[in-house]
């Protein structure tokens, strides 16, 4: 007799990764891939989780899953690829596992990922990210947790999983100030903090009951938020920051681009790329690169020192309207 689908799903998470020593990010990221997976299946079938037969699960449902987290929910190639990531991991599991389900689980296992083109870095000049470290009222309880996360994560250039996942007894006050956290590739690593995020963040731990692995942003419910909720808390304080500052109104602004914002912050000030990818904890160099494409004023500041007076050169910009049309298309 062949195990159920609820029996596999829960031994692949409470004994499969942690053989294979997944990180907590890790197991977090997979769990929240079947969680959506899950509900869309009930929708979709009329079954509540625990009736659904692994054979339900199949590579058109699959198909159908993944084409509904980038229409409906609007969630990037990338994410679409990492939540696939996370079901062939489990199918392969299966297949092993449960030899007479091997042909069902090959055909799921050649569900593609998705190619995309790596589009410019977004990131918010000191304009925009004051801006929105500005929006939330202070007067609320959970504006207040807002306004120290968002100045967090645009100062230490923390990950979504590792900022959301962030507990008390990881942080450091006093002199040398910083946080811990264990990234990628079960990477620990230290981020100071500068002395007016220590202040605000210091404030708010304060103010809160807690033991030392409480988190340091907890949810309404005092668990730690959620991914999703912590996209829907930036999403809402750029909608109400872009009345201050309106450029704002003409970007898309996601938990990465904070972190994107903090490397960009670094690299102006000077900083060497080496240090900003140690910083951010890239496994290679390249993630680190891509920085230096992201802004303009660098390139021009290169520029600069390679002409003979060593001033920043005019844009270009073509004097005529016909050419200037011709420019945009």
């Amino acid at each position: 007799m062949t195990a159920s689908f609820p029996f596999l799903l829960q031994h692949f998470f409470t004994s499969q990764l942690g053989n294979f020593g997944a990180s907590s990010h890790t197991v977090a990221g997979y769990r929240d891939a079947f969680r959506l997976l899950l509900r869309f299946a009930t929708d979709r079938l009329g079954r509540a989780p625990s009736d659904l037969l692994l054979e339900q699960l199949d590579a058109q449902l699959i198909g159908d899953f993944l084409d509904y987290l980038e229409v409906s929910r609007g969630n990037s190639v990338r994410t679409r690829n990492t939540r696939l990531a996370a079901l062939h991991a489990f199918f392969r599991y299966v297949a092993f596992s449960e030899p007479s389900h091997a042909l069902h689980c090959q055909r799921v296992l050649t569900v593609p990922s998705k190619r995309y083109e790596h589009g410019p870095i977004d990131f918010l000049t000191e304009e925009e990210a004051q801006a929105l470290v500005d929006a939330p009222d202070p007067s609320t309880w959970i504006r207040r947790r807002d306004r120290a996360l968002l100045l967090v994560a645009l100062q230490t250039g923390l990950r979504n999983s590792e900022i959301t996942s962030l507990r008390r007894e990881q942080v450091e006050f006093g002199a040398g100030a910083h946080v811990r956290c264990l990234g990628k590739g079960r990477k620990a690593r230290c981020t100071p903090l500068r002395s007016d995020v220590a202040k605000v963040l210091d404030a708010w731990i304060k103010e809160q009951d807690g033991a030392p692995t409480a988190p340091v942003f907890p949810s309404s419910r005092g668990g730690p938020i959620s991914a999703d909720a912590f996209q829907r808390l930036v999403a809402k304080h750029v909608a109400t920051a872009s009345t201050a500052c309106p450029s704002l109104k003409h970007k898309s602004v996601k938990p990465h681009t904070l972190r994107h914002t903090a490397a960009m912050d670094l690299l102006r000030r000077g900083v060497d790329l080496s240090v900003i990818g140690l910083w951010l904890g890239h496994e290679s160099t390249q993630s680190t690169q891509a920085y230096l494409h992201a802004d303009m004023r660098l390139k021009e500041k290169a520029l600069a020192h390679a002409t003979s007076s060593g001033s920043v050169p005019d844009r270009y910009a073509p004097a005529d309207p016909l050419l200037t049309f011709l420019e945009g298309l």
